[in-house]
C-alpha cells in the first residue's frame, strides 16, 4: 500500500469547492427514479442518462471531484464508443465504484440488515482498479426504531465496513466508509445524535483494529437530523451545530475529509445544512457532499428521457452542483436558488 498516493486521492476527492456525485444507483433504484419520469429503464437509457451527466462540462470540471459508479456503468461506453470512465477522467474528476452487494436480513435481529459483498471483493477490486477506479464505496444501513438499533447490528456493520476498507487500501483504492443512520423514523434529533455517535465510535474502533490508515479514507456519514416522521423538525442551525459537535467527538483529525450523504433530504435542505456546517470555523477536516438524489432529481426531471432535453438536464445538474459547491465553502444562500429559478 502506498499511503502517500491514497492520501493524495482522498484530498482531491474533498478539494475545496468540489464534491462527489453518487451515480451508483442499483438497477432497481434507478428503475424507480425512471418510473417517476415515465422513462423505461433499459441498459441504453441508463447509459444515456449517465452520459448526459458526465458530459456536463462546467459541472464536472468545476464542482465535481469524483463520481461513484455502479458495476454496470463502469464497463459501459458512451454513444460514440468512449468508455464512460474516460469521460469522467477527461473532466478532471476521479472515477469510483460502489462495491457492496446490497443488504440482507441480519439473523437473530428482526428488522435489521447487514451489507454483503466481502466474499470475492479482493478480486473485484483488482479489476475495478485496472478499469480506472481509484476509490470505492460501501454502505451500511442502521435503522432507528423503538428497540433499534441493536448492538449486534452496529457491531457487524462496523466490522464489515472496516474489512472492506482494509481490502480497498491493499488494492490501492481509497475507501469511502458509509455508515448511514436512516432518517425514516419518528425519532427526534437527539436520538439521531446518540445513535450516530455510537455507530461512528464503533466504526472507528473497527477501522483501527483492522489497521486501516485513516489518512487514506473518506467518511460518508448521515447528518444529525430529526426523523422524517417527527412533528418537530430541527432548524438548519441546530442540525449544523449538533452534527459538528458529534463529528468532533467521534472522527479523528487524521481523516482527510467528510462527504455527507443527503439521505432523503430535499435538494435545498441538503445544501442549507452543508453550508451552515461550513460556516462553523476551526474544523479539522474538509466537509463536502456525496449526494445522489439531491444532485440528480432536478436533472432527471428536466431530461425525462428525451434527446432534445439533454441541454436542459445538464443545466439543471450544473445548477445543483454549483449550489452544493457554494455550500461546501459555507457560501450558499436560499436567494441564489430563487435567482436561478
Amino acid at each position: 500500500m502506498n499511503l502517500a498516493d491514497l492520501n493524495k486521492i482522498a484530498l482531491a476527492m474533498v478539494a475545496p469547492g468540489k464534491g462527489i456525485l453518487a451515480a451508483d444507483e442499483s438497477s432497481g433504484t434507478i428503475k424507480k427514479r425512471f418510473d417517476a419520469i415515465n422513462v423505461e429503464s433499459t441498459e441504453q437509457s441508463r447509459r444515456d442518462y449517465r452520459e448526459m451527466l458526465f458530459r456536463s462540462g462546467e459541472a464536472m470540471r468545476q464542482y465535481i471531484s469524483g463520481v461513484i459508479l455502479y458495476d454496470e456503468t463502469i464497463w459501459q461506453d458512451a454513444a460514440d464508443g468512449t468508455p464512460l470512465v474516460r469521460l469522467i477522467e477527461q473532466s478532471g474528476a476521479i472515477p469510483g465504484i460502489k462495491v457492496d452487494e446490497g443488504t440482507q436480513a441480519l439473523p437473530g435481529c428482526p428488522g435489521e440488515l447487514v451489507t454483503s459483498g466481502l466474499d470475492r471483493l479482493a478480486e473485484r477490486l483488482k479489476k475495478y482498479y485496472e478499469r480506472g477506479a481509484r476509490f470505492a464505496k460501501w454502505r451500511a444501513v442502521i435503522d432507528i426504531g423503538e428497540h433499534l438499533p441493536s448492538m449486534t447490528a452496529i457491531h457487524v456493520n462496523a466490522h464489515a465496513l472496516a474489512r472492506y476498507a482494509a481490502l480497498c487500501q491493499a488494492a490501492q483504492i481509497v475507501p469511502i466508509v458509509e455508515p448511514e443512520v436512516l432518517m425514516d423514523g419518528s425519532h427526534d434529533i437527539d436520538r439521531c445524535y446518540d445513535v450516530t455517535q455510537r455507530v461512528l465510535n464503533k466504526t472507528f474502533q473497527e477501522l483501527r483494529v483492522q489497521r486501516v490508515a485513516l489518512e487514506g479514507m473518506i467518511l460518508k456519514p448521515n447528518m444529525v437530523i430529526s426523523g422524517k416522521k417527527n412533528a418537530k423538525q430541527a432548524s438548519v442551525e441546530e442540525v449544523a451545530e449538533k452534527t459538528i459537535r458529534m463529528l468532533k467527538a467521534c472522527v479523528p483529525a487524521a481523516v482527510p475529509g467528510i462527504a455527507f450523504l443527503s439521505g432523503g433530504q430535499s435538494d435545498e435542505d441538503a445544501s442549507a445544512h452543508l453550508s451552515a456546517m461550513n460556516g462553523i470555523s476551526n474544523l479539522p477536516w474538509q466537509l463536502t457532499f456525496s449526494y445522489g438524489r439531491a444532485l440528480q432529481a432536478a436533472p432527471q426531471k428536466a431530461w425525462s428521457g428525451k434527446a432534445e432535453n439533454v441541454a436542459a438536464g445538464q443545466r439543471a445538474f450544473t445548477h445543483r452542483a454549483r449550489m452544493n459547491s457554494l455550500a461546501s465553502r459555507g457560501e450558499w444562500k436560499a436567494d441564489l436558488e430563487k435567482k436561478a429559478a
